[in-house]
Formats: structure tokens, sequence, C-alpha cells
């Protein structure tokens, strides 16, 4: 049985790996998480671990020797990113340093995938959509650069050291139980507040014209199962749904599904310093290498995100 080691799963994309890995990969799992998250996972060895910490990683893939490294553990909000520049480059790109250092440490070589973001792009042209991997990158904010660094180092470090590591720049994903710093559970946040009556008709939105890749986060974990049984060892591969759609849709769809009369009002404060206008991937390389294609429609996971927050009081 093969060995999985996720770092960072404590997070929103952890939890639905783990699930994914112990429902239809049937791998052994290991998992880390911060001194003060919490994982409520059963069958699985979970361990606290610090990613700036370097020896505390390389401890802990001595004692573990997984064959399966997937890369979670970072600091993932680009408005967080404009807000705390120097500890989203700290965990992204020192962080991953230490993960990447320890294991060119080990006598073995375990398949690595580091996550990265469709962010990373940044200002593409109109004649570059749908985006590839050989797109020229143009990050737009902190978070975009950071991850932007992280992609090119371990493309360095699978040639230089001959590590087996794989790259992913994924595109937004969304999902029940995500955190409301994210556009689809923000706003499915606010329309169940408002169907509660914990607050008034009035939802308070940052820019709507932006357009972006959107896929469920269950596709999105398969996609990086797959990739640890066919991916190639220092190639980076888009994870998306291939379609840009206006964060308007997005609204839109969210108060059709309330039937309430909301009210839309601009928020200065969740405008972003830059914002790119279009994001979409191109998933040709995913697919042939994988034969992953996404499966959950975008109107059903935007359901199921606003039941999520109808159901959490």
């Amino acid at each position: 049985m093969k060995n999985a080691l996720i770092i960072g799963a404590a997070g929103f994309v952890g939890n639905y790996l783990i699930d994914h890995i112990q429902n239809d990969c049937m791998w052994s799992i290991a998992v880390t998480k911060m001194a003060h998250e919490v994982i409520e996972k059963q069958g699985i060895k979970i361990y606290d671990l610090d990613i700036m910490d370097k020896d505390a990683v390389t401890v802990l893939l001595k004692e573990n020797r997984p064959d399966y490294i997937f890369h979670l553990a970072a600091q993932s909000s680009v408005a967080l990113s404009w807000k705390n520049p120097g500890l989203t480059i700290d965990v992204n790109i020192k962080g991953s340093l230490n993960v990447l250092d320890a294991i060119r440490e080990l006598d073995y070589i375990p398949r690595v995938l580091l996550i990265g973001s469709g962010e990373e792009y940044g200002y593409v042209k109109k004649e570059e959509v749908p985006i590839d991997e050989q797109t020229t990158l143009r990050p737009g904010n902190i978070y975009a650069a950071t991850k932007a660094c992280q992609n090119m180092i371990g493309g360095i470090y699978a040639k230089a050291y001959s590590m087996d590591v794989m790259m992913v720049r994924a595109f937004n994903h969304v999902g029940p139980n995500q955190a409301p710093l994210f556009v689809v559970a923000d706003f499915c946040k606010q329309v169940a507040e408002i169907e509660r009556g914990e607050k008034p008709p009035v939802i308070r939105v940052g820019n709507l014209t932006a357009k972006r890749d959107f896929s469920d986060v269950r596709d999105v974990v398969r996609a990086y199962t797959l990739l640890m049984n066919s991916g190639i060892a220092g190639e980076t591969y888009n994870v998306g749904s291939g379609n840009a759609i206006a964060i308007q849709e997005i609204l839109d769809a969210i108060i059709e599904l309330s039937g309430k009369e909301i009210a839309v009002q601009i928020d200065t404060a969740r405008l972003r310093p830059v914002d790119v206008p279009l994001i979409e991937a191109d998933i040709t390389k995913l697919t042939e290498t994988t034969g992953w294609k996404p499966e959950i429609a975008l109107k059903r996971t935007i359901k199921e995100t606003l039941n999520y927050w109808r159901e959490k009081k």
C-alpha cells in the first residue's frame, strides 16, 4: 500500500483530499497541521508541524517515509497577501524551500506535488486566453508572486537534484466549508445571514466584472491524485474548468437561489489594489496526461455551498 503525506491538511482543500484518498485511492495517510488547528478524521496519522522549522520537517519525513507528498501548506488568500506580504513570503517561499530541502536529504525519492495557483499568470493578454502552461507569468499580486517563485524553485529542484517534483497551477476552486475570505463562500455566507434575518438585505461586494475559472474542490483533489499516478517530474499542470465566468454571474446565481430581494453594494474595502480582469485555464495538458476532466457543475457547487452556510449557525 502506498503511503501519502499531506502537508497542511487542516484547510479547505486538505479535508477534501483526505476524503478522496480514503474513499478512492486506498493509500495510507499521514497529515500535518499547525498546533492550533483541528483535523477530525479517523484512520489517519496526524502531526503538528510548522513548515518554517526545517528540522521538524526532516524528522517527520524520515519517520513516515511517504511515497507521495502533497504540499498544500500556504498562505492562500490574495486579500491577506496585500495586508501581510511578509507572512505570505515566509510561508509560501521559505516554507516550501524547507520542505523541498528536507525531501532532498532523504535516502529515497518520493513523488511530490507542489500546489500553485492560476493567479501566477497575472496580467494575461487577450490573445493568450485560454492560458496554457507556457504562458508568460506576470503576477499581479503578492500571493501570485510567491506561488510563481515556488513553481520555479520546484522545477529547478526537479532538474538539478533529480527529484520527482511536479507542480500544479490550480485555478479558483470552491465548495462547502470554504472560508469566507473567498468570493463564493463570502457571498453565500452573506445571503444565508440575510435569510435568517441576521443582517439587512444588502450584500457587500468587491469587483464584479473580473472573470475567473471556477472548479469544484472535489474535482480538483481528484486531479491531484491522478497526477501522482501519471504526472511527469519537473512539469507544471493547470487545474481548472477551462471556462471563465464573471463574478457578477456567481452573485446573480446565489441571489436567485435565495429568492430574496437583496440589494448589492460595492464595498471599497473589498476591492484589491490591483485586479486581473480575466483568468481562464487551458487544461489540455492535464487531460491528456491523466484523463481527468471536471465532473461537478458550478451550479451544483454554488447550491451546496449556500446550503452549507444556511446550516452553519
